[in-house]
Order: structure tokens, then sequence, then C-alpha cells
């Protein structure tokens, strides 16, 4: 599938029309009901600022958490819509509903420039059911139809690929930039190319390893999915995660890296902790002999050096999962080793959202990269080559 292209924002005359524009509005809350993060919102600004500026009536909608298709007051977009007011600097009408009275009412009597938040698409079943009657009263709304949330394009939802078939379909800015940036990476990067995968299981990554192994120079595994190819060599990985299921898939994967002559680097020592908690007693073990009653929590000093050595002189990264449980300072240091070696690597360096973003963004390292993905599971299957519904949706140039 060739994404780039897809129909953009400019492909299309907005001028005095309603316009449906799919955000991605997921974003977290602290205890107190603030919004801790508003790295999402941000990102679909400049899309929202060229309707603006282009006199199209706005209509945004966006998902929330997982009210599991009930009215909970609890998942509500009020907090987005108040932010937003701030941001953009003008009144957002916040509809009461989705597709009922207020919505109608408020949607219909938009004038140019005005916005419109319609409340949280998945208090209705329909939305994640992508039905057909769901998608057509959204889409009876508006008269173009922008998609703008890369986070949730690899689902098949009525507002992600439903109302597509009821409307001119464009994406916006910020999936037109996922999109650019990635799919350059990945069809014609600067090599050398290094791919750094980390998580906690192969099962999540093989397909993307797959993939990856006919396009990169290196790959460099840490994370919890490293112990299965540890398993796969023979060596002693103690009570660390293991796929027992995946390990004849990891010996198959290290023979297809070899035939291709793509190098493969698996952790050469670990931190290793006596239970799976912060505080945990620990210490530094090499890879081929963890001791019963100790589990891989991060990458050892010596793996981080490896690392860092490979990533001099890249000319792409990308990166998808951290190379241990980075949210406990004890086992930190090999997420931010790594981090610190993609960020003064001088390469093209692409976050692969979720995990990963989370790690550059609370270590400090998040202006130096290149890209950092708005969406985890949508950038990976990307990465692994398949087919994004909500993108295949969009209209073609």
């Amino acid at each position: 599938m060739n994404y780039l292209n897809k129909k953009s924002i400019e492909d299309i005359n907005v001028v005095g029309k309603k316009v449906l524009v799919r955000c991605d509005f997921n974003v977290p809350f602290d205890e107190q009901g603030n919004i801790s993060d508003p790295k999402r919102i941000d990102e679909s600004l400049r899309t929202i600022r060229y309707l603006i500026a282009h006199n199209a009536k706005i209509i945004l909608c966006s998902h929330l958490g997982r009210p599991k298709g009930e009215f909970n007051l609890k998942y509500s977009l009020k907090s987005v819509a108040e932010y937003l007011s701030g941001a953009l600097k003008q009144q957002i009408k916040m509809c009461k509903d989705v597709i009922g009275e207020s919505a109608k009412e408020i949607t219909s009597s938009l004038n140019e420039g005005e916005i419109a938040l319609l409340e949280n698409v998945r208090f209705h079943t329909e939305e994640e059911q992508n039905d057909v009657e769901f998608a057509k009263q959204l889409a009876s709304f508006a008269d173009i139809y922008v998609n703008d949330a890369f986070g949730t394009s690899h689902r098949a939802h009525a507002s992600t690929t439903g109302v597509a078939a009821f409307l001119p379909s464009v994406c916006g800015y910020l999936i037109e930039k996922e999109l650019r940036v990635m799919g350059e990476a990945i069809n014609n990067p600067k090599r050398p190319f290094i791919a750094i995968l980390g998580g906690a299981k192969v099962s999540d990554k093989i397909g993307v390893i797959n993939h990856l192994l006919d396009k990169v120079d290196a790959i460099l595994i840490g994370g919890g999915m490293a112990y299965t190819f540890m398993h796969a060599l023979g060596y002693s990985t103690g009570d660390s995660i293991c796929e027992s299921e995946k390990i004849t898939v990891a010996k198959d994967v290290m023979i297809a890296a070899k035939e291709k002559f793509v190098k493969f680097l698996l952790p050469m020592d670990n931190r290793v902790g006596r239970k799976f908690a912060p505080n945990t007693v620990y210490k530094t073990v090499s890879s081929d002999s963890i001791e019963e009653g100790w589990l891989g929590l991060d990458i050892g000093p010596k793996t981080e050096e490896l690392f860092k050595e490979a990533l001099k002189g890249a000319g792409t990264i990308i990166w998808n999962g951290p190379m241990g449980v980075f949210e406990w300072e004890n086992f930190s240091n090999g997420t931010f080793a790594v981090a610190k070696a993609v960020a003064e690597s001088g390469a093209v360096s692409i976050i692969g959202g979720g995990d990963s973003a989370a790690a550059v963004e609370k270590l400090g390292f998040a202006e130096k990269m290149t890209h950092i993905s708005t969406g985890g599971g949508a950038s990976l299957e990307f990465l692994e080559g398949i087919e994004l519904p909500g993108i295949a949706a969009l209209d073609d140039k």
C-alpha cells in the first residue's frame, strides 16, 4: 500500500464546508482529574488551525479511555474542550452526546471558523463494532472527513474507517507527517539503518522483526523479549520472562538474520532482581548465567556499551520498546543509555510511540529525536508492513 499517495487536507477545498475531524484526544489524567500530558491534543492543533484559517465549520470527535459503550462522565471529553479553548483562544462548543439532539443542534448551527466537539465516540458500542448506521449518522453532520488520529488508524472503527465510506476523506497534518517520516525511514533510509526493539514479548514483535530483516543493517534486542532469544541459544535465564512456545521462532529469526547479513545483537549482561519489584535486591550478571531465583529486569553496562558502539555512525534508527523496566529507577539505566546514544547519534531517529515514547519523554531526550510517533500499536503495525484500515480508507490522490 502506498500511503504517501493518500489525499491530505490541502488537496481538498474546505472553505465553508462542515469538516468532521477524527482526532486522538486519548490523553492521560492525574489523580485530580487534570490532563497530565496534552501532547496528543497539541499534535492536532495544526490541522484544526488550518481549518479555522480556511473558514471551515469544524466538528471534532475522539475516544477517551475504555467506557465500554456506556455513557460514563468519567470519560467525558469536557476537559479536552476546555484545554482546546485555551490553546486555540476560542470557544469550543461541547456537545452533550455523539449523535443525539445536542450534537445535531450544535453541528447544524456552526458558523465558519467555529468548532464543535462531539462527546466520546466510545460511549456507543457501535463505534468499535464499525456499525454502518452509526458511521452514517456521524457522517451526516459533515461534508468532508479528515482522519488525524494516527494512534487509532490500525483499528477499523466507525469514526476511523466507517465514515470514510460516506464522505470525501483525507488525512490531516499529523497523519501526513507520521506516514512521510516513517515511510521514508522504511523505504529509503539513510544507512546504516538500525532497529532497536525491546518490550516484554517476542510475540508482540516477531512480525516487525521479520519485516525489518529485509530492510535494516542491524537489530538490537533488549527488554523482556531478549530472554526468549537467550533461552533459544541455550543460556540459563533463571526466572526471567520467557515465551517457551516462541523458542523455535526465535531460533529461526537468528538464522534468518545471519543468512541476510543483518547484525543481530543480544544483551551480553543484565541487571537481575530477586523479584519483580522496584526495590528488589539486584546485581549484574552475564547473559549466559542467570541463576534460578533471579530475573532479568534491564540490560547491563557491557550491553549499554555494545549498543552505544553499534549506534555510532548510524544513518537511520527506529526504536520500539524499552530496554528494561524503565519506570523503576534501579532498572532505567539501560533505556537511559540507549536513549542518550540515539539522541547523540546524529541519525534520523524515530521513536515508535507507546512505552518508547514515554521513556524518551520521561528521560528528557524527546527534543533531540527526529520524530516521536503518537501511535504505539499503529506504528508497530506500520513497521510490520500491515495495512492500517483507518488510512487505507482515505481517498487516493
